[in-house]
């Protein structure tokens, strides 16, 4: 009797044991819980310029705006949302836009000191012999780094990009090089480019999202650099020559970036905005004339702001929800987002937002602070989804092999999910 009474109460003890090791069946469905949206009624107060966003280029849809324009694209720089796609991802003469690659790599030879803005550069020949707009270069002479940059950006000039090129690489082809190496590295997806001029070539071409994902990414690396853009002329060999960027004269939030011509590409430009905290990049290209290029773009840009606007749901650190813990020291966790959550949405739709948590529970301890547990999800009709992973604000260990059995004879017999 009494062995018959051990082997029986062992018995039990497997079986809890057993049960103990991961939560019960029944409790382990996904949770989803949709957060009250009113938090969202005021728009995002934006991070400041220079502020990391997601990955450029995350779809949506929404209010959409016919153009003249040939490629367009739109992006809302701390979000990554997309605002308008047209012919984004199709290959297209750059122009002069692709001196904006051209920059990118003189910024990132000064940043490694390599080169610095006093130093100064030979004019060789060909570079005072190259066509198209011009920074006048003179034969012979040398010209400090500071200058070429300006003339490059501020006035387009080609000769100045040549004498950067062949100044710090050694030769054009070496430095071209260089900006196919670098706009691998940095994600460019399909960019190849066969001179530092954005000249015509067969061999040389740019998509729009590209040109949008180059710009962020000059702001993002090289904040010490990007005034140049900004800049609204610059005199050199007393010639005086204003920058081609025609929304800097608008008193607009333009801050950059780069115009583009040839009769092959059409007119174009890559600009940069900010208004009220907030920073837009718009590509255009292909536009008919130097006046379509600035009514347009400007249209763009309005459309952009005033279509839509940043809601800020939760800050980094703040608790969106608790978990419940199986077999942990504590019933709940509080989960949090390791970074602020903004959402880019068109402004008619924020009234049709829904924010809801989802996690499988109970969550089987131990939890380590950090470990990803659930995700908060943002719908909007007809537009795409966003996810952002929740984690655990604490950690949370197992408790004891006596807690065990307690807790799973709670939940045997109460339903108990501690």
């Amino acid at each position: 009797m009494a062995r018959h009474a051990v082997s029986g109460a062992l018995a039990v003890v497997l079986v809890l044991a057993a049960t103990a090791a991961s939560p019960p069946p029944a409790a382990a469905a996904d949770k989803a819980k949709t957060l009250n949206a009113d938090r969202t009624k005021k728009p995002a107060e934006g991070k400041a310029p220079g502020a990391p966003a997601t990955d450029v280029g995350a779809p949506t849809s929404g209010p959409n705006i016919d153009t003249q324009a040939r490629h367009v694209f739109i992006i809302e720089t701390e979000t990554g949302t997309v605002l308008l796609d047209k012919l984004a991802e199709e290959r297209m003469p750059p122009a002069s836009m692709s001196k904006i690659m051209t920059a990118y790599v003189v910024f990132d030879l000064m940043k490694q000191g390599r080169i610095k803005l006093d130093d100064e550069l030979p004019v060789s020949e060909k570079a005072w012999r190259l066509g198209g707009s011009k920074m006048f270069v003179p034969v012979g002479g040398r010209i400090k780094v500071d200058d070429l940059i300006r003339g490059m950006i501020v006035q387009s000039g080609n000769d100045s990009c040549l004498v950067l090129a062949e100044g710090l690489a050694g030769s054009e082809e070496a430095f071209v090089e260089l900006m196919n190496q670098k706009a691998k590295q940095i994600g460019l997806q399909d960019s190849h480019f066969d001179n530092v001029t954005g000249l015509p070539d067969p061999n040389h071409w740019m998509t729009a999202r590209d040109l949008a994902t180059l710009a962020w990414r000059t702001m993002q690396d090289f904040p010490e650099y990007y005034h140049y853009y900004s800049e609204m002329g610059f005199a050199y060999n007393s010639i005086n020559q204003g920058n081609r960027n025609p929304l800097l004269y608008k008193n607009m939030g333009a801050d950059g970036l780069k115009t583009g011509h040839t009769d092959e590409s059409g007119y174009s430009l890559t600009a940069s905005v900010i208004r009220d905290k907030r920073r837009i990049i718009m590509v255009a290209a292909g536009l008919p004339s130097m006046k379509a290029r600035a009514q347009e773009s400007e249209r763009l840009v309005e459309w952009a702001f005033r279509e839509f606007n940043d809601y800020r749901l939760f800050g980094a650190g703040d608790k969106v929800d608790d978990a419940d813990i199986w077999l942990g020291a504590e019933a709940k966790v509080p989960m949090t987002l390791e970074r602020d959550l903004v959402v880019t949405l068109p402004r008619k739709s924020r009234k049709d937002m829904k924010v809801t948590v989802a996690y499988d529970r109970p969550v089987p301890a131990p939890v380590a602070k950090g470990d990803k547990i659930g995700k908060v999800i943002v719908t909007v009709p007809e537009v795409a989804a966003t996810e952002v992973p929740l984690v655990a604000a604490a950690s949370v260990g197992r408790i004891g092999t006596v807690g065990h059995m307690a807790s799973v004879v709670a939940y045997l017999i109460w339903g108990n999910r501690r």
